[in-house]
């Protein structure tokens, strides 16, 4: 069984985000046989995509060392490092059917110790809601902005603020807003510069974005105090 996975040990330490494990087609007994290698080194995972009815398959051992989360069907294996005091990314949600999504983004951060700002059903269709939260919205550093439908959160969010946005669109809709695909042309269409854009209910790979940026924004900063420059500021309140 160990010969149909090898982990990626050091990529926390070359790329600043760690290995996670994709659980959709992996068995039960290949997922089991991964927790138990990891947790041999007392190693620290992030397991995604594990459905509730997988999670329950799992021998009692392994399901007993994971927190469990069946809306955004994430697992921790290992402790988490202490939470940042005050978060720097902030969560939109077009609506409460786009939480799955948005939680596998939290759950994704926490697990590198970000605090998240979640603020749920605030799309467009009532535009009163997104804006009786817009100051709390841009005092965060980034926003991920995860809608469904016809996406057109992300432009008027976009809009409206000066922190990096990233785009999520998720599969919630029907007819033609079916599977995401009109929330992601949306977004990749949008009149709002700077706006970046994942893949649909892609909320680890949104979170993994995140995480890349607030690093690169700290060694910049670590690099110009070293040189005296001071040019550069980090994202670190």
């Amino acid at each position: 069984m160990a010969d149909d996975f090898r982990f990626d040990w050091d990529r926390a330490a070359r790329t600043g985000t760690s290995e996670a494990v994709l659980c959709d087609g992996k068995s039960e007994a290949q997922i089991a046989a991964i927790v138990q290698h990891v947790a041999a080194r007392s190693g620290r995972l992030l397991l995604t995509r594990l459905a509730a009815d997988r999670h329950a398959q799992l021998p009692a051992a392994t399901r007993g060392v994971l927190d469990y989360d069946e809306i955004s069907r994430t697992a921790f294996l290992g402790p988490l490092p202490p939470l940042r005091a005050a978060a720097r990314v902030a969560i939109v949600c077009g609506g409460t059917s786009d939480v799955p999504v948005a939680i596998e983004a939290e759950r994704t951060l926490r697990f590198a110790g970000e605090a998240v700002s979640r603020y749920v059903d605030v799309g467009v269709a009532g535009l009163w809601r997104l804006m009786e939260h817009l100051d709390d919205i841009r005092a965060h550093h980034i926003v991920l902005c995860v809608a469904g439908m016809e996406g057109a959160l992300f432009s008027v969010l976009t809009g409206l603020v000066a922190s990096a946005v990233i785009a999520v669109p998720t599969s919630v809709g029907y007819g033609v807003a079916a599977g995401g695909r009109a929330a992601l042309h949306s977004a990749l269409a949008s009149c709002a510069s700077g706006l970046a854009v994942v893949n649909i209910d892609n909320g680890f790979g949104a979170a993994h974005v995140a995480l890349r940026m607030l690093g690169a924004h700290a060694a910049l900063a670590d690099r110009g105090n070293a040189t005296g420059t001071g040019s550069v500021q980090a994202i670190e309140d």
